[in-house]
């Protein structure tokens, strides 16, 4: 381990002069040599670090969301590809530069930090052993070795021995009580930290072997850390507990205001976001904005969390606009399809005339001249209240009725079919 420190000596100087600045503030109101002085010096390392972190932070939240996005793409790739080792690094690859993506990205914060986190152990490691290091003196190393954080001194390992603690005046009990104690909360908050964004912040719709992974690793980190904790400073832990503590928080907030498209953190969202809006009736905030304008640009490819919002929004006369605000309109009775039409509209405008038959339409047409023959009759003919007497046929009707039954008018008859004698 020291070795693989060692390779980090370069920002071993850096690492020191900050703690040595925190020391000189926090030593002034709690004493230069307490545990409260260099133990809030190295949170306040971590927080200053985790800060200068943040843009790569945000970096592997859409790194992490672009990955989840691609695994049915992936997927299809392995499969197709499956007995091409080769072929399948190349479409994969190819997958990755025509979306901009880059796996590594969600990696960056961890690779970011353990340049400090070695530097740190470095530093720590060397007041143990009565070392000065970076900008840390003589009078600095003997302050840093009497401070004590519960009872356990900065630079003591769970697995010192008692010689080893005794030159730290520290109890082996003390030492390992309080140790173990923050191995415990550091594996905690790593699986916490982790199972919050499995169980919250992660599209339900896709199924794939990385969710897996992710599901695994929810058990393997909490794990990695007990066993490498043991043979960390106090120092140490107090600053990787504090990352961790840091970590958690930060994906909480982030959870709670820009969760990822279908999660169930994105339907609380929504829910709480159709609650202010159709209470003001309008986004208030930035964000908002920004999460209506990016559900408005989806169009057709919303999920059931983004229509139902869209949805609810119509039905109380509010209507979402592509810059993100939202505007009253009129109210929707029937809910919208995915495109924003109501679905009676669409409905009305699918709906085709039924076609009739042929013998329909033979039999509706004679009807209908028959109807207004009869009604311009009744209509141009006078008539004779005085006429009591039988209405005569008019001329024609016979020869009129007589070629409708099928007889010829006028002129010979056609001759039956020999058939018929």
């Amino acid at each position: 381990m020291d070795t693989i420190a060692s390779l980090f000596s370069f920002i071993t100087t850096p690492v020191s002069w900050v703690i040595v600045q925190f020391h000189t503030v926090y030593g002034a109101v709690f004493g230069p040599d307490t545990g409260w002085a260099w133990g809030l010096s190295i949170v306040s390392l971590v927080i200053l670090i985790r800060i200068c972190l943040i843009p790569l932070f945000v970096k592997q939240i859409k790194a992490t969301r672009a990955m989840q996005t691609l695994q049915p793409e992936m997927k299809k790739i392995q499969e197709r590809y499956k007995n091409d080792k080769q072929r399948q690094s190349e479409e994969m690859m190819k997958l990755y530069k025509e979306t901009g993506t880059n796996p590594l990205s969600s990696c960056l914060p961890i690779l970011a930090q353990s340049p400090f986190f070695f530097a740190l152990y470095h530093v720590l490691n060397g007041i143990a052993n009565g070392e000065t290091i970076g900008v840390i003196n003589q009078s600095l190393l003997e302050s840093a070795q009497k401070a004590h954080i519960l009872g356990a001194p900065l630079a003591a390992k769970f697995t010192d021995s008692s010689s080893d603690l005794a030159a730290l005046d520290a109890s082996p009990t003390s030492v390992r009580i309080v140790t173990a104690f923050m191995i415990v909360l550091m594996s905690a908050s790593q699986f916490f930290t982790q199972r919050q964004l499995m169980t919250k912040n992660v599209d339900t719709t896709v199924k794939t072997p990385f969710m897996q992974q992710q599901k695994m690793l929810m058990y393997v980190f909490p794990v990695m850390f007990a066993v490498f904790g043991i043979n960390f400073p106090v120092g140490v832990l107090v600053y990787w507990l504090t990352t961790n503590v840091w970590t958690m928080g930060q994906q909480m907030y982030v959870i709670h205001n820009n969760p990822t498209p279908g999660s169930k953190a994105q339907a609380a969202y929504l829910e709480r976001l159709y609650k202010s809006v159709t209470h003001h009736g309008k986004t208030r905030r930035r964000s908002e904005k920004t999460i209506v304008k990016a559900i408005v640009a989806k169009g057709r490819d919303r999920n059931e969390y983004e229509r139902k919002f869209i949805n609810g929004l119509s039905k109380v006369g509010l209507v979402a606009q592509t810059d993100g605000t939202v505007v009253k309109g009129e109210a929707q009775t029937a809910p919208l399809t995915e495109d924003g039409t109501p679905t009676s509209a669409a409905a009305a405008r699918r709906q085709q005339p039924k076609r009739q038959t042929k013998s329909q339409r033979q039999t509706a047409s004679p009807k209908a001249a028959g109807e207004t023959t009869t009604s311009l009759t009744k209509s141009d003919e006078p008539q004779d209240a005085e006429t009591t007497g039988p209405a005569k046929p008019k001329p024609g009707s016979a020869g009129r009725s007589k070629a409708q039954s099928g007889q010829r008018k006028g002129g010979p008859q056609r001759p039956k079919s020999p058939s018929k004698k």
